[in-house]
């Protein structure tokens, strides 16, 4: 399936990447996230298991158990606080 993915702040700058295109076979975003840390380089240093990433499935905050549909937008974004 394909999705839309966007990366967010030090993610982004990590990958000096904002969005992408991906076709998948993950069936959650747990498998997808273990995809692309399995790409190696970038993507394994921004979003390696331990990290913390907030993960949000069609602009709604979501766990890794969540289930992926066909053109659903993810986003990948550090915690952030505000002040």
């Amino acid at each position: 399936m394909k999705v839309q993915l966007r990366y967010f702040a030090s993610i982004r700058e990590g990958l000096s990447l904002g969005s992408e295109s991906l076709d998948t076979q993950a069936a959650t975003l747990g498998a997808l996230r273990a995809e692309l840390v399995a790409r190696g380089g970038a993507y394994a240093d921004a979003l390696a298991p331990g990290k913390a990433v907030r993960v949000a499935l069609n602009q709604t905050m979501s766990d890794e158990a969540a289930a992926l549909t066909e053109g659903a937008e993810v986003g990948f974004f550090p915690p952030v606080t505000g002040g």
